[in-house]
């Protein structure tokens, strides 16, 4: 309690003399003149204020929205029976043009510069049966709001009347008996917290809204639910009692309505606070760390709701979260124009089943909206190749807490016809024509078919594939195939000493037959399925009938030094192969990545079945790494550092056209397809610098190595050996890129250990 030493001295004087004062009597002359001292001028109901009694409380405990603020009221108490009742008679007020008061916040103007918005704690003890406390604060991501055109106000006519003033004789703070918080180290009765928040004091005059405006002080120090004001009438003047309740201590927080929220970050954020009297400045901290939290992790249409409760017997504060949950997922196709209706008005129709899009999705109804999520599932669906665009568009539920996600897709021409001349270093001089459709009956089914007759193959390949088999939840696709492929083999060619097919016309040559020639007739089944972590795993059988012919197409089981060309010495040999493999893609991009890596085992096991009865196992892995770095600055564009690594080998019965070949444009460069070796086994390695130079060109300095590690030997026949072929080499040189609409054009130039230099074509990167 608080008492002007003014006031005592003249207290003490009445005291002496038996005088006193009458109650509407004046101030002393160094003290303010009191205008009316009834205390009715500082009670009025009618100003707007920003607190609530427990009976007004009890009325706001259903509420729970933070969008709609109670407007609040501070009652007084009723009035010394000495007042008669005319006096307490009320000025009616006319209504406040200003918006109402938050909870916890000053009125408009009067706000200091370290007052913020704190949430108001609002107690109701002596409710019955009403155990909570509700926190009510302001939403933590309000809607955007387009503020009203100012009004010019109409001139005033008259003056305005000063505001009544009263002279304080005391104030008193009631309520925190006892209780007290540490501040900066420092334990501060929060008695103490009261009087630093007001400027009502002993021994100068108040008004209504000074009074109003200290009842908003102490809300903003965030340690109270209810506070109000309590003026009554006293020989001096006017006692001010300022009755407030504590926040309770803070023991848990607990968060409704939340599916991915961790109840560790949750006690993370409030782990200072816990055992502590609840402040709501220091509890509105941690709803922003929740909420920087579901921002962090891509949850960014989560958002605080409701009026946070807290029971007074536990101390357990509960929180009501919406978190952007998903009510459906559609799809909506659009128009090269980006609209999605015809010109008359009709919704536009796919060929795409909308399933082929939402199964690409991870995202699912009842999920809570995350855009990172969001992200890979577009990634995925564009990746499919039969859309120009995909985009997500949100709109709201049904239940306004939710969402509807709409896919809005782009379709593409995928069905195409082709035919074209092409050079490669492997097939010389070649023409193609070939059909292609990426999305079959609409379910993304591919349907492809191709002839090619060339200088040194013939072929043709007929497939089908379903990436994704319907209603298997693990995305397991297929690929059947058929295929017909003749061509001049290179375990057969190349080398110093070049060995061909018997000649009739001269047995004694070696090297004026016809070239051995390698034909395939087969077809196959494989399955594939992603493993996660950038795995994948694939499975399948395949038959092939292999036929060493000469160019006539006639058999021919040996080459003119009666070596034998097929595994069962009649020409003609049949494998049965059940093959696996998998693969693990951590590239950026699989077309020209610049980062990541590349790694893949693959195996071939034969079944002894049909001619040669062939008994093989084939085993072989690549690696490969990609590092971004940046060595010139000569034009705009990544810079990469790319190394592979591939080794092979055949365990068993080994037919001379399994061999492994190595030379040529995808192999060690500067050596003609085949040329370098062919073994039992093999080692390959390469490390290139790929840089840009303007626009669509790029260039690439590269150096290669291969080795048959000395297995020639171990082919049947030593096709390497009889043919001179060194077995090991490497070649150096540079390239330009070029990006084209059917692919990049690969053009390289090389020279091999042996100084012979070579040009090499092909599409798309070595490796």
């Amino acid at each position: 309690m608080r008492v002007s030493p003014v006031l005592l001295a003249v207290l003490t004087a009445s005291a002496a003399f038996g005088f006193s004062r009458p109650v509407d009597a004046q101030t002393p002359a160094a003290l303010q003149r009191v205008e009316n001292t009834d205390i009715a001028t500082i009670a009025d109901p009618s100003s707007p204020v920003a607190v609530m009694d427990g009976e007004a409380t009890g009325a706001m405990q259903g509420s729970s929205s933070a969008d709609a603020p109670p407007s609040l009221v501070v009652p007084t108490t009723a009035e010394p029976e000495t007042f008669p009742v005319d006096r307490l008679a009320q000025t009616p007020v006319p209504p406040s043009t200003q918006p109402p008061l938050q909870p916890g916040s000053p009125p408009p103007g009067t706000q200091t510069p370290d007052q913020g918005q704190p949430a108001q704690i609002q107690i109701d003890g002596d409710a019955p049966g009403s155990p909570n406390i509700e926190i009510d604060e302001p939403p933590t991501t309000p809607p955007p709001s387009i503020a009203p055109t100012p009004t010019p106000e109409p001139p005033q006519t008259t003056q305005p009347a000063p505001e009544p003033r009263v002279l304080v004789a005391e104030v008193v703070v009631s309520g925190v008996e006892g209780r007290s918080v540490v501040i900066n180290g420092v334990e501060t009765p929060l008695e103490q917290i009261v009087y630093d928040a007001i400027d009502t004091q002993a021994g100068r005059t108040t008004t209504r809204s000074q009074l109003q405006q200290d009842i908003n002080s102490i809300f903003a120090t965030g340690y109270f639910g209810n506070v109000r004001s309590e003026p009554t009438d006293t020989v001096l003047g006017v006692r001010v009692t300022f009755i407030v309740r504590p926040n309770p201590d803070l023991r848990a927080v607990e968060v409704r309505g939340s599916q991915v929220l961790p109840q560790s970050v949750i006690d993370e954020a409030f782990a200072d606070q816990y055992g502590k009297i609840l402040n709501a400045r220091d509890f509105q901290q941690g709803i922003e760390t929740l909420n920087q939290w579901y921002q962090d992790n891509g949850y960014v249409l989560a958002q605080f709701v409701g009026a946070p409760q807290i029971s007074e017997q536990t101390g357990t504060v509960t929180l009501e979260v919406a978190e952007g949950v998903i009510e459906d997922i559609q799809v909506r196709f659009l128009n090269e124009e980006g609209e999605a209706e015809d010109e008359q008005g009709n919704p536009i129709e796919g060929q795409t089943r909308e399933f082929i899009i939402t199964r690409e999705f991870q995202t699912q109804p009842g999920d809570v909206f995350n855009r990172n999520q969001i992200e890979r599932d577009l990634q995925r669906a564009f990746a499919l190749g039969i859309f120009e665009d995909v985009q997500v568009s949100l709109n709201p539920g049904d239940n306004r807490r939710q969402v509807d996600v709409t896919v809005n897709v782009t379709e593409r021409n995928t069905g195409s016809i082709a035919a074209g001349l092409g050079f490669s270093s492997a097939s010389g001089l070649f023409g193609t024509v070939s059909y292609q459709e990426q999305n079959l009956g609409g379910n993304n089914q591919r349907l492809g078919a191709e002839v090619q007759v060339g200088e040194r193959e013939l072929l043709f390949d007929v497939n089908f594939t379903d990436p994704w088999i319907a209603g298997d939840p693990y995305r397991t696709s297929y690929t059947v195939n058929a295929f017909g492929r003749r061509s001049i083999s290179l375990i057969f060619d190349g080398g110093e000493q070049e060995v061909r097919l018997p000649d009739e016309d001269d047995p004694n040559s070696i090297d004026t037959g016809d070239r051995p020639r390698v034909r395939r007739l087969g077809g196959g089944v494989s399955f594939g399925r992603p493993l996660g972590g950038g795995w994948r795993a694939s499975v399948g059988f395949q038959y092939q009938n292999v036929a060493i012919q000469d160019e006539d197409g006639e058999l021919s089981p040996v080459d003119a030094l009666g070596n034998q060309l097929s595994f069962s010495g009649t020409g003609r040999d049949d494998l049965f192969l059940f093959q696996a493999s998998a693969s693990r893609d951590r590239r950026n991009d699989p077309i020209a990545p610049t980062s990541g890596s590349f790694l893949r085992f693959s195996t071939d096991q034969s079944v002894p079945l049909g001619q040669g009865s062939i008994f093989l196992t084939r085993l072989r892995g690549s690696y490969s790494y990609y590092v971004p770095v940046n060595f010139t600055n000569f034009t705009d564009g990544p810079e990469t550092l790319a190394f592979n690594v591939q080794a092979g080998t055949v365990l068993g019965d080994l037919p001379p056209y399994e061999a492994f070949s190595l030379g040529g444009t995808d192999s060690v460069r500067g050596y003609d397809s085949g040329e370098l070796g062919s073994g039992r086994s093999f080692l390959q390695a390469t490390a290139e610098y790929r840089f840009p130079i303007f626009s669509i060109v790029g260039g690439a300095l590269f150096v290669d190595f291969g080795t048959d590690l000395g297995t020639a030997d171990d082919v049947p026949g030593s096709p390497a050996e009889v043919r001179d072929k060194p077995g090991s080499g490497f070649g150096v040189g540079l390239g330009v890129r070029v990006r084209s609409p059917i692919g990049q054009i690969r053009v390289d130039y090389a020279v091999n250990d042996e100084g012979d230099g070579r040009i090499h074509f092909g599409i798309g990167e070595r490796f």
